[in-house]
């Protein structure tokens, strides 16, 4: 009978065995016989083509074109692009400490960080950078410019600098030591109203977690912080293991956060705390919006999964995938998608399916069809999969004025935070300062004799009214009352400075603050006026609240 049983196990398995086989077979020929056709034409087009080739960038083009056909965050790094990979992991670099921004032909620094060589070399935002070594950044893209201001620390790099308004612009030289720059993933940490702790994590590189838990040991000092915000809002994410020893920091020890399933069975990992938490009891609000990505979404996630916290803001961006880097030959590596990630209770976040295109060749995202729902494995709150994460108190989208935009886009607050700090050598401090009336009025006034035009949505509404008019031979019909609506929206538009006001003086005093204070002082003044903020504070403030919201029986439409 043993026997007998044994023959069949063997006949059943040897057509699965054939199977398998085959496939590789077939998989390998197809990998031999495509990279044959690939080397034929590689090298038939480099001899045959009529113009001079570049067989390196040809190459490059084709394989990113190859990787760009899967997915966005699959890539091919060259060795020339290491340090910018390492920049990606590390936050580190050297270099001076600044960040440029191109507007036409100009090279301007749109910011300084704290304590480093662009800083204390008195480089300030609004300037603009001429020659580099003596090499002129005309014609030159902000890549190329970042080569000439990078280089080992301790090094030395002159810098010819532009300062001032178009009627009295000096020049300037600055020499500056380069310097080991380490970007800081946790920029912002304080107390709000007394109590409630607040940290700012806008990275997940390899120093996130510890700068994490440095800000929130320090917040506990004193013992008045008794409940805290985790600010991931703009975090496009980082390191898997950095937000899981964060998520470790608020739960016990053996707690499932977050596991990966790939193809191979090599990336199918289940990840748990290892360590005591620092603190598995204080209340948590964690902030995210529509670009809060990746290692932000498994931070989020899961504690929403866990019932350890309460999720705050707008929806998440959706990107459940998870990437390892494969050495290549030549100092190269690939950036490859080997897996996705699920929350503790089994949701994939993935918003878009690469695998899923449609004629056009464009991704597609999961329909709502095939969303799940799944269960917080402690209060069996409803949670849904494929769109990112749903925050638990959703905050109203702020949409910007069409006049703010236009403002914005035309660097025209840009320009008169520049001039403004040039004409003032200081400002009040970051609690007391505000933007007078007087301010405001100087910069309508700026801003009109700089010739500021923007369209709002009706103007561009009539303008596409005036061309299908003319396309069907109705304007001459109409043109007078098309007329008469122009020139009424027009000046209707003159009271929008008025009309936008707060939201205007907003921007505006954010960028003066952040050319006295920087970019801590600017995230502190921000938090000043920030409806998500207040809702977390107005969250945090109310036990019962919470608990509701945690437990799911909190009515959101009060």
């Amino acid at each position: 009978m043993k026997k007998r049983i044994k023959l069949i196990l063997l006949a059943l398995a040897l057509p699965l065995t054939t199977i398998l086989f085959v496939r590789a077979s077939d998989d390998y020929f197809e990998i031999s016989k495509n990279l044959d056709i690939f080397a034929s034409l590689y090298r038939e087009l480099n001899t045959n083509y009529v113009d001079q080739t570049k067989p390196g960038e040809l190459m490059k083009t084709g394989i990113e074109a190859m990787l760009a056909s899967l997915d966005p965050y699959t890539n091919y790094i060259a060795e020339t692009q290491i340090e910018d990979y390492r920049f990606m992991t590390t936050g580190q670099y050297g270099g001076i400490g600044a960040l440029i921004q191109k507007r036409g032909e100009l090279v301007i620094v749109s910011e300084t960080y704290d304590d480093f060589p662009a800083q204390k070399s008195g480089l300030l935002i609004g300037d603009i950078i001429v020659e580099i070594d003596g090499n002129n950044v005309v014609g030159k893209n902000t890549s190329e410019i970042s080569e000439f201001l990078k280089g080992p620390p301790d090094s030395e790099v002159s810098i010819k600098i532009e300062r001032g308004t178009d009627e009295d612009l000096k020049t300037m030289q600055l020499k500056l030591k380069r310097a080991e720059i380490k970007i800081h993933d946790v920029p912002y940490h304080a107390l709000l109203h007394e109590s409630v702790g607040y940290i700012r994590l806008t990275g997940f590189t390899q120093t996130a977690s510890s700068e994490f838990g440095e800000a929130f040991r320090k917040l506990q000092e004193g013992g008045k912080m008794k409940s805290l915000i985790i600010d991931l809002r703009g975090n496009g994410g980082g390191l898997l293991r950095e937000s899981i020893t964060i998520i470790n920091y608020f739960v016990e020890k053996g707690t499932p956060v977050v596991h990966t399933k790939g193809k191979l069975k090599q990336w199918d990992q289940e990840y748990k705390a290892l360590s005591n938490p620092i603190d598995s009891k204080i209340p948590l609000v964690v902030l995210v919006n529509e670009n809060s990505a990746s290692a932000s979404e498994i931070v989020a996630g899961s504690l929403q999964d866990l019932d350890r916290g309460i999720v705050v803001g707008n929806q998440t961006y959706g990107k459940g995938l998870v990437q390892q880097t494969v050495d290549l030959s030549y100092n190269s590596k690939l950036k490859v998608t080997v897996a996705k990630y699920y929350t503790p209770s089994g949701r994939c976040i993935q918003k878009i399916n690469y695998a899923d295109r449609n004629e056009a060749g464009k991704a597609q995202e999961v329909p709502d069809s095939l969303i799940k729902e799944f269960k917080s494995l402690v209060y069996a709150r409803p949670l849904f999969d494929g769109k990112g994460i749903k925050p638990d108190l959703e905050i109203p989208e702020r949409i910007m004025s069409n006049i703010s935009v236009g403002l914005f886009q035309d660097y025209l607050i840009f320009d008169f935070a520049t001039k403004f700090r040039l004409e003032n050598q200081e400002i009040d401090n970051i609690d007391a300062f505000v933007c007078s009336d007087e301010l405001f009025n100087q910069f309508v006034d700026y801003a009109i004799e700089k010739n500021f035009e923007y369209s709002t949505n009706a103007e561009q509404l009539l303008e596409e009214l005036k061309k299908s008019a003319i396309d069907e031979h109705y304007y001459n019909e109409v043109e007078l009352e098309y007329e008469a609506l122009n020139q009424k929206l027009i000046s209707v538009k003159k009271n929008d400075f008025k009309k936008h006001k707060a939201e205007i003086i907003e921007l505006l005093s954010n960028e003066i603050v952040q050319r006295y204070y920087h970019q801590k002082g600017q995230l502190k003044y921000s938090l000043k006026n920030d409806p998500a903020i207040d809702s977390a504070l107005s969250v945090l403030s109310d036990p019962k609240k919470y608990s509701a919201i945690l437990q799911g029986t909190y009515n959101l439409s009060k």
